[in-house]
């Protein structure tokens, strides 16, 4: 076995993990993430649709006479509690999920001028 090729083997087993990145300056793959425009809008369109989506569901909710989400006494029953926390988190999510479209958005208007 020549000399080049036992130090390559040497190095590879050396290697307790995967390939560390390098900077962004030599480059590397730890630079910025950028969205396209198609897709930020599209993360801006889902985060507000699930806000009107799931700001009906709760007005829905809180005006329910079936007995589901309130019972006779006009208490919330575990039905509506599960589904508050359902919109809740979807509010949350919408949010998050917008505001990720938003800023790719407002990158790349930033990046044009």
């Amino acid at each position: 076995m020549n000399a080049g090729a036992d130090s390559l083997t040497r190095r590879m087993l050396r290697q307790d993990g995967p390939p560390r990145a390098t900077s962004p300056e030599r480059g590397g793959d730890t630079g910025s993430m950028k969205l396209s425009r198609p897709v930020s809008w599209f993360l801006l369109a889902f985060g507000v649709w699930s806000w009107v989506i799931w700001i009906t569901f709760v007005k829905n909710l809180s005006k329910d006479a079936s007995g589901l989400a309130f019972d006779d006494a006009g208490d919330p029953t575990a039905y509506f509690w599960v589904h508050l926390l359902l919109a809740v988190t979807s509010f949350l999510l919408g949010t998050a999920v917008g505001v990720i479209g938003f800023r790719g958005l407002r990158a790349l208007r930033r990046e044009r001028r």
